[in-house]
């Protein structure tokens, strides 16, 4: 089978650790993982509108029922996948920016996780949902809401830098955060628009507020 089916797959018989109970929601947990892994895949090969619960079903291998069990209706589907990978990277983004390492270093980082995150298909499946999230007032909720830990993730890397001894100007800490994360977002836009390199380099711009970055930081003045 391509997937499992929280109750046709367990074998109560089996020497598994744990009681019944704990191994049906292994299971169930299971089949879950294996709905948000299909759904995942069929977004990137089909995109949001495109989508269909039964072709899902069928690349996890579970009724389509079971699609309605877990997650009610495509569109929470949808949102369980992006919220997974938004909780996986925000995770990720957290830890690197943590790091006792210089600012601009940090900020080299996320630019290696542009290109990342644009293969991984989680750039992509962002900009399906803010973009539903134009005509469906629950899905811009969300994406508000997972988009806004970013902001405040930001915001506190730019806070800690300024209790640190770095001089912010006239900027508040989020209005830091604002200016760190945007250029991303309209990045990640425009490259998955298949916008070319020599009209908006928006990789190698990226890469130049690093530089600027270290100037302030390194030199306490022009950037290197």
């Amino acid at each position: 089978m391509k997937g499992s089916y929280a109750r046709g797959n367990v074998d109560e018989t089996a020497a598994a650790p744990g009681t019944r109970a704990e191994r049906r929601e292994r299971a169930t947990s299971d089949t879950r993982t294996g709905i948000l892994d299909a759904a995942r895949s069929a977004i990137l090969a089909d995109g949001y509108a495109a989508l269909s619960t039964r072709r899902v079903a069928d690349l996890a291998g579970v009724p389509l029922s079971q699609i309605h069990y877990h997650f009610g209706s495509k569109r929470q589907l949808v949102l369980a996948v992006l919220a997974a990978e938004n909780a996986r990277l925000l995770e990720r983004q957290s830890e690197m920016y943590d790091a006792p390492d210089p600012l601009w270093v940090r900020w080299d980082r996320a630019c290696d996780f542009l290109d990342i995150d644009l293969q991984s298909g989680y750039v992509r499946i962002l900009q399906e949902m803010i973009a539903a999230g134009w005509s469906d007032a629950e899905v811009a909720a969300s994406v508000r809401e997972m988009l806004s830990g970013w902001f405040v993730l930001l915001a506190d890397v730019a806070r800690r830098e300024q209790e640190r001894g770095t001089d912010l100007g006239p900027f508040t800490p989020e209005e830091v955060g604002a200016m760190m994360g945007i250029p991303f977002i309209g990045a990640e836009t425009m490259l998955l628009a298949g916008m070319p390199e020599d009209v908006l380099p928006a990789r190698s711009a990226l890469r130049k507020v690093g530089s600027v970055l270290r100037g302030l930081t390194d030199g306490g003045g022009r950037p290197a």
